[in-house]
């Protein structure tokens, strides 16, 4: 490979089954694209099929399956509506690679004795890309309170434990005063930025010294949406390094806390988003990346985003219809909720191309003009939002 030959896409999640985990009580064989754009309104369900991931990558790292269950509300919570009513949660997820199709499939049962859960009917199957029909089954007879694919020393197994396990799910939403991004650092600590963003001053420090290149288009990424940002303070003492800036307007050192949430979430979004591929996960999740961030620096995300989902896999789960408008009609699922359940949808082009040919925007397709929420539409024309959008656009 030479120096100019872009990085091949690695191993991807290309559709997931879910059956009564929380509010998706039957989501059968849905396409997952390489960039998926999750669009719903608040209690509509986005983050649970984020938080469904979680629990994968839990489940297979070191069986923390039952510290995720007793962190998130403890086992009956896990079920759609309860336990009693939802006595089972049932999923099937295909994974691809290069040389084909990497199947997995497990249920999960409620113990009520502890309020924790019971992994059951685990099972894989491999399936070439040049052979049409699916392989069988391969049955792990074993039940208990964690997943028995971790012991399996299987190809296939070891393939869709290594990729499940490396899910990571990046919230930098906390910006308090106790929040780990305003702490000093080890600064060993910065091969990969932390999904809160703590070890941001670890990870740029690590940068600046051996990637010096890659770190100043951040620091010039940076000023194109903080125009006063000048530069990174990051001094090593005692081994550990805490985060300040220094602006153009005078010598004087910023600080994590005199700084804006906004613009810390912005520090993380773009150091992440410029990380070698190398020091990034296959699966990347990102809840609401656009809080607290500017129209412009948005945009500059959206970008980053597709660039990077030519390397990795990227679910963003948002309610904001300007940064939907940044991607294609293919990225976007919407989410709705009906009676506590969540329905997901991709949008088919064929049925929405006329709209967008007509220049609607890709939001006009969900969002309706009387209340600002988020609806599925169907089949019927879009509701045309008025100018309220295109007031906020950055030409």
């Amino acid at each position: 490979m030479t120096a100019t030959t872009p990085p091949a896409r690695t191993n991807r999640i290309r559709s997931v089954t879910i059956e009564g985990f929380r509010s998706l009580k039957n989501i059968r064989n849905l396409e997952l694209p390489p960039l998926t754009v999750l669009i719903g309104a608040n209690g509509a369900g986005k983050s649970t099929l984020i938080r469904f991931f979680e629990m994968l990558s839990w489940m297979l790292k070191t069986k923390n399956l039952q510290e995720f269950v007793l962190r998130h509300g403890g086992g009956d919570d896990q079920f759609f509506m309860g336990a009693r009513k939802t006595p089972r949660i049932h999923a099937e997820l295909c994974l691809e690679t290069a040389l084909g199709w990497n199947d997995y499939r497990f249920d999960l049962a409620h113990i009520p004795a502890g309020d924790s859960v019971m992994v059951m009917n685990e099972a894989y199957r491999y399936s070439a890309h040049d052979i049409p029909i699916k392989a069988k089954w391969t049955e792990i007879d074993a039940v208990g309170k964690e997943s028995s694919l971790l012991e399996n020393k299987h190809e296939t197994a070891q393939t869709i434990v290594n990729l499940l396990r490396q899910c990571c799910t990046y919230h930098f939403h906390d910006t308090s005063i106790n929040a780990a991004l305003h702490n000093r650092w080890d600064v060993t600590d910065s091969f990969r930025l932390r999904s809160d963003g703590g070890n941001l001053a670890a990870v740029l420090l690590d940068l600046r010294h051996r990637d010096h290149k890659r770190y100043a288009l951040i620091v010039k990424q940076i000023s194109r949406v903080l125009p006063a940002f000048k530069d990174f303070v990051l001094e090593e003492e005692a081994g550990k390094v805490l985060l300040r800036w220094m602006g153009r307007q005078s010598d004087k050192v910023f600080g994590s806390h005199l700084t804006s949430d906004g613009s810390l979430r912005l520090f993380c979004l773009l150091t992440l988003l410029n990380l070698p591929p190398e020091r990034l996960p296959d699966v990347m999740f990102f809840d609401e990346p656009e809080l607290g961030l500017h129209p412009h620096a948005i945009t500059l995300v959206a970008e980053m985003f597709k660039r990077l989902s030519k390397q990795r896999q990227i679910f963003i789960a948002t309610q904001s219809p300007y940064l939907v408008d940044c991607f294609e009609l293919e990225n976007i699922i919407v989410a709705n909720a009906n009676n506590g359940e969540t329905l997901l949808r991709n949008l088919p082009r064929e049925h929405y191309q006329r709209w967008l040919d007509e220049e609607y925007a890709l939001s006009d397709i969900w969002l309706q003009q009387a209340t600002g929420g988020v609806a599925w539409l169907g089949d019927d024309q879009p509701v045309k939002r008025e100018s309220s959008l295109e007031a906020g656009r950055v030409e």
